[in-house]
């Protein structure tokens, strides 16, 4: 009997509002870089694919009309982006440095690792986790 091998993730795709802030956010400070850009006069949007890294790719979509977020967090739908990282104390403060929105350094009660939440100019939320 088939039985797909789904163990990848390929893309994330996340809708945003304001291109420049968007883009300044994604490629300037998280370092992703652009693989394509495509004005949509059609879909009334722009959409960035960005490099997150070898495998992975964040599908952004710039709709300037797009409804703001229904509840936080908890409307039904996916919950928020989770990046791992290795020196979760270095990059709070560089998020910081470049006017980001961050929380504190917490243990999470279930891996006991650290984690915070940061939030791109949507503020939508991102998760960093050691």
């Amino acid at each position: 009997m088939y039985q797909p091998a789904f163990n990848k993730i390929h893309h994330i795709a996340i809708i945003a509002a304001d291109y420049e802030k968007s883009r300044q956010f994604y490629v300037d400070i998280l370092g992703f870089s652009i693989i394509r850009e495509n004005h949509r006069p059609e879909k009334g949007d722009i959409k960035l694919d960005l490099k997150m890294n070898e495998e992975k790719e964040i599908e952004l979509f710039i709709k300037s009309d797009a409804p703001e977020r229904l509840t936080y967090p908890e409307a039904k739908g996916y919950r928020h982006l989770a990046i791992k990282t290795t020196n979760i104390e270095e990059d709070r403060n560089y998020l910081i440095s470049q006017g980001v929105k961050v929380e504190e350094i917490r243990q999470d009660e279930i891996t006991d690792r650290k984690m915070l939440f940061f939030y791109d100019p949507d503020d939508l939320p991102i998760e960093l986790h050691e």
